[in-house]
């Protein structure tokens, strides 16, 4: 292991819940095993990213009922091509070696898990896309 590969998993958040057994699939244990522990380690990046965009947009965000907000958080991620980009480059960038070899031969399925959890992050913390926070 290289001191890049060393320092990226020595920074990681160790995720208890997270486990890993024999019976998942490839997939599910890179879920696991890399990308909780990365989304997680990248979570106040991806709300700065999310405020940013939220600002770019011209706050209509904060126009929106609940229910329209949590709406337009999956459609910026899902439909907006350079900020979903964006948002896989800040996770796939602390990926090791190994750990890329994996997600490229298997990147289709695990986009949709990637996105599907930062997604879900963004979420449940909605709470600090308020106007005021974004100040």
């Amino acid at each position: 292991m290289n001191d890049r590969d060393h320092y990226l998993l020595g920074v990681r958040p160790e995720i208890p819940a997270a486990r890993i057994t024999d019976d998942m699939t490839a997939e599910e244990q890179f879920q696991n095993r890399t990308l909780r522990p990365v989304i997680k380690f990248q979570n106040n990046l991806l709300i700065a990213a999310f405020k940013n965009y939220i600002r770019k947009y011209k706050n209509s965000f904060f126009d929106l009922s609940l229910e329209k907000r949590l709406t337009y958080i999956e459609n910026a991620i899902q439909k907006d091509i350079k900020f979903r980009n964006s948002l896989k480059g800040m996770i796939i960038g602390q990926f090791t070696i190994t750990e890329y070899e994996t997600y490229i031969r298997h990147s289709s399925a695990l986009n949709k898990r990637m996105m599907g959890m930062v997604i879900a992050r963004l979420k449940d913390q909605i709470q600090l896309f308020e106007m005021e926070a974004l100040v």
